[in-house]
C-alpha cells in the first residue's frame, strides 16, 4: 500500500480533466462516424423512450478518452495493459453490436473473452472476507473473476434506458470508487479510476436529456466492464472484515434492478433474457415522472448507495445503516403521496407529474368554467 502525496493529488486532477476533456471533443466526431457507418437507433417498440432515430457508439468517444489519457498518465503495467485490451475487446463487440445487432450469444462470447484477458494478466478475486472470515478462492478465482466481469458488465448494459442513466450511474460509481481508493491509499488505482470519472463526465452533456447520441451496447458493455475490473483490482483486496458487501452497495443500484427483472420474468413465466417494460426506470415513466425527473431519482439512488458503501468501508455500520433506513423513508414517503395521493397534493409537492398534472389542470379548468357559468 502506498501513502497519497499532493503530487498524486495533482496527477489524479489533471488526468480527470484531460479524459473528460477528450471524450468531450471526440464525441460530435463519434457522432458523425455512427452516421456515416449506419450505427443509428430506430424506436421500434415501446421500451424505447427516444421518438426519433439516435446515433450509437457514443461510448467510443468515452474509451478514446479513458485509454488516451491512461497510456499518458499511468505506468504501462502488465495489469493496464491487460485492462485496454480487454476493454477493446468490448468495445469492438460493442460496435458491431450497434451496428448489426449481434447475437446474444456471440455477444456473451465477446464478454467471456475480455474477462478471460483479465483473468490471463493476473487479475483476479483470489479472496473474500466475510464478517472476518477469510474465503480464498484457489483455482475458483478464475470462474469467479470471469462471472463477476460478465454479470456487472450486463448489470450496467441493462440500465441504459433512458438518456444519461447508465453513463450517470456509472459515474457515481466511479467517484465513490475514487473516493474509497483515496481513503485506502491506492494511489495508481484511484489514478485509472479518476481517468474514468473524467471521461463519463465529459460524454454526459450529450447523453443527458434530451440526448444527442446515445452510449449504446460500446458503452454501456464497456463502462460495465472496466467498473468490474477495477473492482477487482480495488474492492476486493480491500481486508476489512466487511469488505465483501462494499462493491455490492456501490453498484446497488444495476444489481438490484437486473436481479429483480430476472427474479420477476421468471415469476411470470417469461424468459430470463427477454426485454420488457418492468424495468425500474420504465415503472418511474408509467408512474408520470419526464426522463429528467427518473433520472434525477436514480441518480440520487445510485449516491446513497455508493455513500452508505464508503461508510461501511470505513467500519461507520450504523451510520451507513441509517443512512439507507432513512432515504428508504423519505422514499415510501413520497411513492405513497404521488401514487395514492389526489391531485392537490401532488401538486403540492412542486413536482409535475404527466398524469397527475393534467388531472389536475383539467379539474381546476373544470371549477374556472362553472363559476364562469354560474
Amino acid at each position: 500500500m502506498n501513502e497519497f502525496n499532493a503530487y498524486d493529488l495533482l496527477m489524479g486532477l489533471l488526468a480527470l480533466v484531460f479524459s473528460g476533456l477528450l471524450s468531450f471533443t471526440l464525441t460530435p466526431l463519434v457522432r458523425v462516424l455512427a452516421f456515416k457507418i449506419g450505427a443509428v437507433d430506430t424506436p421500434k417498440d415501446d421500451r424505447r423512450m427516444h421518438k426519433k432515430p439516435m446515433p450509437l457508439i457514443g461510448g467510443l468517444a468515452i474509451f478514446l478518452g479513458f485509454a488516451i489519457s491512461a497510456l499518458l498518465f499511468c505506468n504501462i503495467t502488465k495489469q493496464l495493459a491487460g485492462m485496454l485490451l480487454g476493454a477493446c475487446v468490448i468495445v469492438l463487440v460493442g460496435i458491431a453490436d450497434d451496428v448489426k445487432d449481434l447475437n446474444p450469444w456471440v455477444k456473451l462470447g465477446g464478454q467471456i473473452l475480455a474477462a478471460l484477458i483479465i483473468v490471463f494478466f493476473d487479475m483476479r478475486i483470489e479472496f473474500i472476507n466475510i464478517f472476518g472470515k477469510y474465503i480464498v478462492f484457489g483455482v475458483w478465482s478464475y470462474p469467479i473473476t470471469v462471472m463477476w466481469i460478465v454479470l456487472l458488465t450486463n448489470a450496467i448494459n441493462l440500465i441504459d434506458g433512458l438518456d444519461g442513466l447508465a453513463c450517470g450511474v456509472s459515474t457515481i460509481s466511479s467517484v465513490c470508487l475514487l473516493i474509497f481508493t483515496v481513503l485506502k491509499s491506492e494511489p495508481e488505482i484511484a489514478l485509472i479510476t479518476a481517468i474514468l470519472t473524467g471521461a463519463c463526465m465529459g460524454f454526459l452533456p450529450f447523453n443527458t436529456n434530451p440526448a444527442k447520441i446515445f452510449m449504446g451496447d460500446t458503452g454501456a458493455l464497456m463502462l460495465g466492464f472496466l467498473l468490474s475490473v477495477i473492482s477487482v483490482q480495488g474492492l476486493f483486496k480491500f481486508n476489512a472484515v466487511i469488505s465483501f458487501w462494499v462493491p455490492f452497495m456501490i453498484f446497488g443500484l444495476p444489481f438490484g434492478d437486473t436481479a429483480f427483472a430476472f427474479l420477476r420474468r421468471l415469476l411470470t413465466g417469461k424468459h430470463p433474457f427477454h426485454g420488457d417494460r418492468g424495468h425500474l426506470h420504465h415503472r418511474l415513466i408509467d408512474m408520470g415522472f419526464s426522463q429528467k425527473q427518473s433520472v434525477g431519482i436514480l441518480y440520487a439512488i445510485s449516491a446513497i448507495c455508493g455513500i452508505s458503501a464508503i461508510l461501511f468501508s470505513e467500519e461507520r455500520i450504523v451510520t451507513s445503516v441509517l443512512i439507507i433506513i432513512v432515504a428508504v423513508t423519505i422514499g415510501i414517503l413520497n411513492l405513497q403521496i404521488f401514487k395514492h395521493g389526489d391531485e392537490n397534493t401532488c401538486e403540492m409537492t412542486g413536482v409535475e407529474l404527466k398524469g397527475k398534472t393534467a388531472a389536475a389542470n383539467n379539474a381546476a379548468s373544470s371549477v374556472e368554467n362553472s363559476s364562469t357559468k354560474q
